[in-house]
């Protein structure tokens, strides 16, 4: 029995569990030994879990050479790496031909339905290149579209479709996204603005001790006053001195009141005097 042959059993095979049950990506899968790495990061990273609860799902699966290119990576890169190349909807072959033949398509993935993707991030486009062949690539600005469709793996329509592409669709920006549905802790140096606030009454707290400053230099400044009060004080008791002195020397006034009288006093005499030789 040629690889055809066996392809087409096991194809039958899937469609008739699909039938009777919900499909399983791990399970498809495992029938197909180039796809092991890749089915294995599925379980890994949960996503196998994601796609077998949707009703409707493309997966563009990556063989064991080209999901080769993902070693090395944490686990939850490779998880939004992967998630990326899982549309929410279902495209075969047929349907994705008539998609390329129109420019180019965005289409939404799981990426996008995790709310971790920025910047058109959870999207892809398709379109035709080298002379009708359908590509990939991330629908962020600027990513290149090179990721080839190769083939369908299995289908199950309109439920499941597995394509296969040449490599990983390249995101920008993706592998540096590890923290971003869960926001970092706060930093010190990001917390010491949130504490300025309860810094703040430290001014007001100075305030008092500066409106206090003038209170204790006030004692100060009347402590200063009886030492420049001192020669006030001396300057004043000369001349409560001098005018005890006044009260007690006469005015000039009562000086020329005093002299007056006494020449009043010598006229007399002198008046007397002569009248006593006119006398004789």
């Amino acid at each position: 029995m040629d690889s055809r042959a066996i392809s087409a059993a096991l194809l039958f095979n899937f469609l008739l569990f699909s039938a009777a049950s919900a499909f399983n990506i791990t399970k498809l899968l495992s029938q197909f030994p180039d796809f092991t790495n890749f089915n294995d990061l599925l379980t890994q990273t949960k996503l196998a879990d994601q796609i077998n609860s949707r009703e409707t799902i493309t997966v563009l699966a990556l063989d064991n050479g080209a999901i080769s290119s993902l070693s090395g990576k944490p686990v939850d890169v490779v998880k939004r790496i992967l998630s990326v190349h899982v549309i929410l909807d279902y495209y075969d072959v047929q349907k994705l031909g008539k998609l390329s033949n129109d420019n180019t398509t965005v289409l939404t993935t799981l990426f996008q339905a995790s709310g971790a993707a920025t910047n058109q991030q959870g999207f892809i486009k398709v379109k035709s290149i080298n002379e009708g062949e359908a590509a990939f690539g991330s629908a962020v600005k600027r990513a290149p579209t090179y990721s080839k469709l190769v083939k369908s793996v299995a289908s199950q329509p309109y439920n499941i479709s597995v394509l296969q592409i040449t490599s990983p669709i390249q995101v920008p920006g993706i592998d540096s996204k590890a923290t971003n549905s869960t926001p970092p802790p706060p930093s010190p140096a990001s917390s010491s603005p949130v504490e300025s606030p309860k810094e703040a009454p430290a001014p007001s707290a100075e305030t008092p001790s500066k409106a206090d400053a003038p209170a204790a230099e006030t004692p100060k400044a009347v402590a200063d006053a009886p030492s420049s009060s001192p020669p006030t004080a001396e300057a004043d008791s000369p001349k409560a001195a001098d005018s005890d002195a006044d009260a007690a020397a006469p005015g000039p006034s009562d000086a020329s009141g005093a002299s007056s009288g006494g020449r009043f006093v010598g006229g007399a005499v002198v008046m007397a005097v002569m009248s006593s030789f006119l006398a004789l």
